[in-house]
């Protein structure tokens, strides 16, 4: 068997591989760059879902980056159980063929008692006090202890939020850079994230002196990475999820939904209201540039439909027969699926009025809020001093004080210049993939349902 490393990068596009990004670029001269054609919806759960088990969202199951749970009848996003994820993982098929082959899995999705031999990933303490305190989970158990011992606290705090930056990354590739000198596994998966957050907050604009300081900076995290491979006789692959498109604004579904009177919400201390899924007719889970519509009321779906095809923003609303054209049809979708024209994303906002927003809303707090929401990554303009606000909040939790980190903004969803989601129009501008051995990929782009027996093929050769 011949040692894999496997690097996501994410947001990483055949358009934003060059002069910025030499170590990329030569891998890709060495062996062979290709688009990848990915799934729909183009997010993180459900692409990574389909990398490692071959198969569509209709076959794994992971539908987004969350869903309802109608039998609890609430939505969860961001669940990180393995056991979600239906289908033969790559390592599974990998020790199938020899029992010799192991596996490390690092920062992908979906990584908690996974059957992979080694694996860490972000997961936060939170004390009966209130607060978070940035950690991560690994397995086996004392692999945690030791990569804090030699790398430190995870930052978490680094990879979400406002203060996202290439802090995280790196503590992942060197965390990778260990795992693989120390236990040398056949396959290691990684994850670097570190694109993805201007180009969401300033969009794919390769012009801008600060995306390509991050092209610089990832580039420099795979390098690290890429010549200890090439010295230790691995080959590698570079992969992305999905490529990102400049956005001008939101839309909002849920409050759309909620005027033609499909939405119930729960009002709570204060005037702040909370979505109600189970009691609601219809309601959206946004995740991005799709948003999972689910239908409680059947006899309401025609209704709900039509309020998705008015509204403006929206590309395209499928139907059953649309899902299984996509393959999204799984019980975990919802009764319609709407994607965005290429240009907007959807919030998940349902109040109608900011003065009953509920207070998580202006808080980093990607567990309660019923969907996906980037304006996560900016400190509310409208605060004067964001480091002093910042930092006053921070105090008055490590004196034992409850207080919000309440620096988001509820305003300006034009904030935010890019989005993903829906497939990209130019594959340019798409996710791709990248093998030091070219002939082991396809002449054009390599289907994202392919990828798992590529890097098989890498290992068995």
């Amino acid at each position: 068997m011949t040692p894999v490393l496997v690097i996501l990068a994410v947001g990483l596009s055949p358009a934003l591989v060059g002069e910025h990004t030499p170590n990329l670029k030569r891998l890709a001269a060495r062996g062979a760059l290709r688009p990848l054609r990915t799934v729909t919806p183009a997010v993180t759960c459900t692409v990574q879902s389909t990398l490692v088990t071959g198969l569509m969202p209709s076959g794994h199951g992971a539908v987004a980056n969350g869903w309802y749970f109608r039998d609890l009848s609430e939505v969860w996003l961001w669940r990180q159980s393995n056991r979600l994820v239906a289908g033969e993982k790559i390592w599974e098929a990998g020790r199938k063929r020899d029992p010799a082959f192991t596996c490390a899995k690092m920062f992908w999705w979906y990584n908690m008692y996974s059957s992979a031999d080694w694996s860490a990933t972000p997961r936060p303490m939170y004390p009966a006090d209130g607060r978070k305190i940035p950690d991560h989970y690994a397995q086996p158990p004392e692999l945690h202890d030791e990569l804090d011992a030699k790398l430190g606290q995870f930052p978490l705090f680094k990879f979400w939020g406002p203060m996202t930056d290439i802090a995280s990354t790196d503590w992942i590739a060197a965390a990778t850079l260990h795992v693989m000198r120390t236990r040398n596994p056949t396959l290691t998966l990684t994850y670097l994230p570190h694109l993805d957050y201007n180009l969401q907050r300033l969009g794919p604009d390769l012009a801008h002196p600060r995306v390509q300081q991050d092209l610089r900076e990832l580039d420099a995290a795979c390098g690290t990475l890429i010549d200890h491979a090439a010295s230790s006789g691995h080959e590698v692959i570079v992969v992305s999820e999905y490529g990102i498109t400049p956005v001008s604004g939101a839309v909002h579904v849920n409050r759309a939904l909620r005027e033609a009177g499909l939405i119930r919400v729960r009002p709570e201390e204060h005037g702040r209201e909370i979505l109600d899924p189970g009691a609601s007719a219809a309601f959206a889970l946004a995740d991005h540039q799709v948003a999972h519509v689910y239908v409680n009321d059947r006899s309401r779906l025609s209704e709900a439909r039509g309020v998705l095809e008015k509204l403006d923003g929206v590309e395209q609303v499928l139907d059953e027969a649309g899902k299984r054209a996509m393959g999204l049809d799984h019980e975990r979708s919802g009764e319609l699926v709407a994607i965005s024209r290429p240009d907007r994303w959807f919030s998940y906002y349902y109040w109608l009025d900011e003065r009953h927003a509920p207070d998580f809303a202006r808080t980093v707090d990607i567990h309660r809020k019923p969907g996906y929401d980037p304006v996560e990554l900016f400190v509310d303009p409208e605060i004067r001093f964001p480091m002093l606000a910042t930092g006053w909040r921070l105090a008055k939790r490590k004196l034992g004080l409850r207080t919000l980190l309440d620096v988001i903004s509820l305003k300006d969803t034009r904030l935010v210049k890019g989005s993903h989601g829906r497939l990209t129009d130019d594959p340019q501008h798409g996710p791709l993939v990248i093998s030091s051995r070219g002939d082991l990929l396809p002449g054009d782009a390599l289907d994202a349902t392919a990828f798992k027996p590529v890097v098989l093929a890498h290992v068995f050769r």
